[in-house]
């Protein structure tokens, strides 16, 4: 007795159990399953197991279904090849992302300029049409009838013939428009103006979304002369002659990008689109920074993958068999759509009959008799395979299938052509799911999730009336991405549904693009507006320093007795201390002469809410004992050392070591200080403590400070600037300018207190609603208009307004306004400087977002960004123009024709934030286009300028004692 082993690769004969592409089917029928037959079982590895079957010499072998596994061998796909096939569609995929690569990209990743998706808010009546299978379609679309979240369709089908779509082309969009035309007319539409979205089943190349340039046809449309054209234009001059219908275009879009629309209408977390009919395709949401072929970085847009052409360039030519070569050959396109030709449902049937015709000639089948109909092309289709593939009735619907092609096949041949549309339809699902799984692997990596959640529209006469195709399907793309949790959404109203759906996303971003624009407009400050804000704050700062105006004046140019800056020779310890926000320094500062050396050793404490709005006394004590645990930390006490206060308040002094606050600003509000000499009440809580004992030689302000400390290291430094949580500047005025102190010689610096600019309803004019609900919920409504509008304890604050309205109007977090966003200060300024760094992509904005309780989509993040953007550059730009005022005077004061000068600048906000000092250097340059101004940043930070101070007026005291 013989034996006859079955390669190892073979289905059944040698399956491997783990890799199961090709399920597991008796395919013996009962004669064969006898008691004589012998089977030896030989286990070569852990995952391999070889069946060999015998079988009495009385009985044929093998039986038909094990040859058919033999001839078509090279169509069974393992998992290892699948996921190598896998791995090189996404190399195409970025191949074809690329701009310098995109050109010899088999798979050309079309942009679609569909940016967003259905988010249940669309309302209208639209047109749509359907071009590209064996029907063309026109249909009317009602999105959300009386505020219901639901769509009405009304659709006519219309037929495509030969002579239409193989024809010439200007009589094919001739014949679409009287279709179009004729449906309006049936339906009572003429002479209403509708949007009209166009499904396109066509590779074209977009630049936006209402326009299309044809690449090649497909399928089986070839019609002459429209190839390299706009198929829009096409058709829009084609509906000219038609006077008594009025339609606008909005959108063009393949009928991929259809099936995703029409499915996410009714599950937003579709981000996948899929065609599995005639022809196939996919599509899916690519991020903006990843399509080098359209300029932008933000958000998402949706690319046509067009993968139908995968292994153009030969990338496949390893799995393609010789009945693929010969199907190829004979079509209208020979050496194109190749990956579609293994898939879709215009090839299917065709290479059933191939390999049926071959397994004839080599009297494998029907006794090796033909039939005219079996060598006719085109005889079986699709659908024949779908019938002869059911569970049931499959072994009926073969023989009849058979017998109408002129045959007569034995149960044997109807059981062996069962297993050869078995075999070739579970390739076409193999190959799809390998590519599908490329896609979502794509979508993982990019949403950077070790888990993605997703779901997948999909749409096509294949996966619809195959019986087994949606089941393969799922299953092989599962195993090959167990990582990803995919939900498959069968798209019940076709891609034409979709069409008009991106027609309503397309009229529906519009009108909300057109609302947001309108809010950011407020914040967009033209010259004009910069120029006239230069000159008010250079009004603003004569009133201040004259003596008839200086009470009434915003800008208040406080003296503040520094007058002099270091030169080098200050040496000594020093103690610092700075208070300016929630937190309060306590700093030692080590100065070694001659080599400009600088050691500080500091130590922060925090200021309780309750301690800065309770009363004088409680804030000072905490000041007092702040400063006893430092010295206790350093060893000092009992030391006598000199002491510089940063205090960063608006304060009147009439001496270095003399300042009374004028008003509390950031938030502090501790009872019985305004009014009050803050150096008297820091020396009367030093004696309460009793403890130690400290020589205040100096107070200034934080902005002082920072001037001094970059006046350390460039002598050109006589201006201070402050950008963090407040807001302030200083600068060297001549003596003889302030006229609100004795004297004409020399220089003294002037703390501006600019924060207060505009509280005389000066800048009214470009203060927006948001910027007057900010100051209304404010601790000083009315006061500091000028910080409010450009520092940092606000700036977030005017964001989260503006966020709060635009969600009222329905335009962001689906008109939702969570507890969190209606808390005031939640939006803090820190989330600008983050939300708007280059680096981060919109999923981190939207992961922010999310801690602040907002659920965002893609296209809430933009708009978040864009607001964002839009308050903090004005921001910069109202402090660039303040600045422009402060150079330009001591230019002209100086008499001038170029100013050089530094700038010293401390403060979050331009630190941190990554485009306002850009911004703020800019204007300043333009606006001040005679100075040549340089800004140092201050790397040490204000309490280091105290010190420096402190060390400067003794050395002044000094010379003054020796003199």
């Amino acid at each position: 007795m013989g034996e006859s082993f079955l390669p190892q690769s073979l289905p059944f004969g040698g399956i491997k159990p783990t890799s199961p592409s090709l399920p597991f089917r008796s395919v013996l029928p009962a004669p064969f399953l006898v008691p004589s037959l012998r089977i030896r079982i030989t286990k070569r590895s852990p995952c391999d197991v070889v069946v060999g079957v015998g079988m009495c010499s009385s009985h044929p072998w093998p039986p038909l279904s094990f040859q058919v596994d033999r001839f078509l061998y090279h169509m069974r796909l393992s998992d290892e090849t699948l996921l190598d096939i896998m791995a090189r569609f996404q190399a195409e995929m970025q191949r074809g992302l690329g701009k310098d690569t995109n050109p010899t990209a088999s798979v050309k990743m079309l942009p679609t300029f569909v940016r967003a998706i259905p988010d249940r808010s669309e309302n209208g009546e639209f047109l749509s049409l359907d071009l590209g299978g064996s029907k063309f379609r026109v249909l009317k679309v009602q999105v959300s009838e009386e505020g219901k979240q639901k769509v009405q369709m009304e659709s006519q089908f219309y037929p495509t013939p030969n002579e239409i779509i193989r024809g010439n082309g200007a009589e094919l969009f001739e014949y679409v428009a009287d279709c179009l035309a004729d449906f309006m007319k049936t339906k009572g539409l003429m002479h209403k103006k509708l949007p009209l979205g166009m499904t396109f089943s066509f590779p074209c190349w977009q630049t936006k979304l209402e326009e299309g340039v044809l690449l090649s046809w497909t399928k089986k449309f070839k019609a002459r002369g429209v190839q390299d054209t706009d198929v829009v234009s096409r058709l829009t001059k084609a509906m000219k002659n038609h006077k008594d219908i009025d339609v606008d275009i909005l959108a063009l879009v393949n009928d991929t990008v259809g099936t995703m629309m029409t499915c996410a209408y009714d599950d937003p977390s579709c981000e996948v689109g899929v065609i599995i009919g005639t022809g196939t395709n996919a599509c899916y949401m690519e991020d903006m920074s990843n399509i080098d072929l359209v300029e932008g970085d933000e958000g998402r847009m949706c690319i046509n993958t067009e993968w139908g052409a995968f292994g153009d360039d030969g990338a496949l030519e390893d799995i393609r068999t010789e009945f693929d070569r010969d199907l190829d050959l004979g079509s209208l396109n020979p050496g194109k759509q190749l990956f579609e030709k293994m898939i879709s449902g215009l090839y299917l049937g065709e290479l059933v009959r191939l390999i049926l015709v071959k397994m004839t000639k080599a009297g494998l089948l029907f006794g090796g008799k033909k039939s005219s109909s079996l060598h006719t092309k085109g005889k079986i289709e699709t659908r024949h395979v779908a019938a002869m593939e059911k569970y049931k009735e499959g072994l009926a619907n073969t023989r009849e299938i058979l017998t109408n092609l002129g045959l007569e096949p034995s149960e044997a041949d109807c059981i062996a052509v069962q297993h050869v549309c078995t075999i070739v339809s579970f390739r076409s699902a193999n190959l799809c799911a390998a590519a599908l799984a490329a896609i979502l692997t794509r979508l993982r990596e990019n949403k950077k999730l070790v888990r993605l959640r997703t779901t997948v529209g999909v749409d096509g006469t294949v996966y619809k009336i195959h019986p087994q195709y949606p089941k393969r399907l799922h299953k092989v793309v599962r195993r090959l991405v167990p990582n990803c949790d995919v939900r498959f959404f069968l798209s019940e109203s076709g891609s034409t549904k979709g069409a008009a759906m991106v027609t309503a996303v397309a009229a529906r971003v519009q009108a909300q693009r057109k609302l947001v624009d309108q809010v950011l407009a407020l914040f967009r400050l033209t010259r004009e507006q910069l120029v006239g804000v230069r000159d008010k704050m250079r009004a603003e700062l004569e009133y201040g320093l004259k003596r008839d105006t200086h009470l009434l004046a915003t800008v208040k140019m406080l003296p503040s007795y520094v007058c002099g800056m270091p030169d080098g020779t200050e040496r000594g310890n020093f103690l610092a201390l700075d208070l300016g926000g929630t937190n309060f320094r306590v700093l030692l500062v080590k100065i070694r002469s001659g080599r400009r050396s600088v050691r500080m050793y500091n130590k922060i404490f925090a200021i309780p809410l309750e301690i800065m709005q309770g009363t004088g006394e409680e804030l000072f004590d905490h000041i007092v004992q702040c400063i006893s645990d430092f010295l206790d930390y350093m060893g000092l006490k009992g030391v006598p050392l000199p002491l510089g206060f940063t205090f960063s308040f608006p304060c009147r002094q009439t001496g270095i070591d003399k300042g009374i606050l004028i008003e509390w600003t950031k938030g502090f509000k501790a009872t019985d200080c305004e009014g009050e000499d803050m150096v008297d009440m820091l020396r009367e809580a030093i004696k309460r403590r009793n403890e130690f004992d400290l020589d205040i030689v100096a107070v200034v302000n934080d902005t002082v400070g920072t001037m001094m400390t970059c006046g350390y290291e460039d002598p050109n430094c006589e201006i201070g600037l402050i950008a963090g949580t407040g807001s302030n500047m200083c600068y060297m005025e001549e003596m003889r300018n302030i006229e609100v102190v004795e004297g004409d010689e020399g220089k003294m610096c002037i703390n501006t207190e600019w924060g207060g600019f505009g509280d005389n309803g000066c800048i009214d004019d470009i203060r927006t609603q948001y910027d007057k609900e900010v100051d209304e919920g404010s601790l000083n409504p009315g006061k500091q208009r000028y910080e409010k509008m450009t520092s940092g304890m606000y700036l977030g604050e005017i964001v989260r307004q503006i966020l709060i309205d635009l969600t009222k109007q329905g335009l962001l977090f689906r008109g939702q306004i969570s507890e969190r966003l209606r808390t005031r200060g939640i939006f803090e300024t820190k989330f600008l400087s983050q939300i708007e760094s280059d680096r981060l992509a919109l999923l981190q904005v939207r992961r922010i977002l999310q801690q602040l309780g907002l659920d965002s989509t893609c296209e809430d993040s933009i708009v978040v960004k864009e607001v964002c953007g839009a308050v903090s550059r004005r921001a910069a730009q109202l402090c660039g123009a303040g600045m422009a005022a402060i150079v330009e005077k001591r230019r002209q004061d100086q008499g001038l024709e170029h100013l050089k000068i530094t700038v010293g600048v401390d403060g979050t906000l331009y630190k941190l934030h990554p485009h306002f000092s850009w911004i703020l250097q800019e204007t300043v340059k333009e606006l001040a286009p005679k100075c040549d101004v340089t800004f140092m940043l201050s790397e040490d930070g204000s309490g280091k300028g105290a010190a420096l101070i402190t060390a400067v007026a003794k050395r002044l005291q000094q010379a003054q004692k020796e003199n």
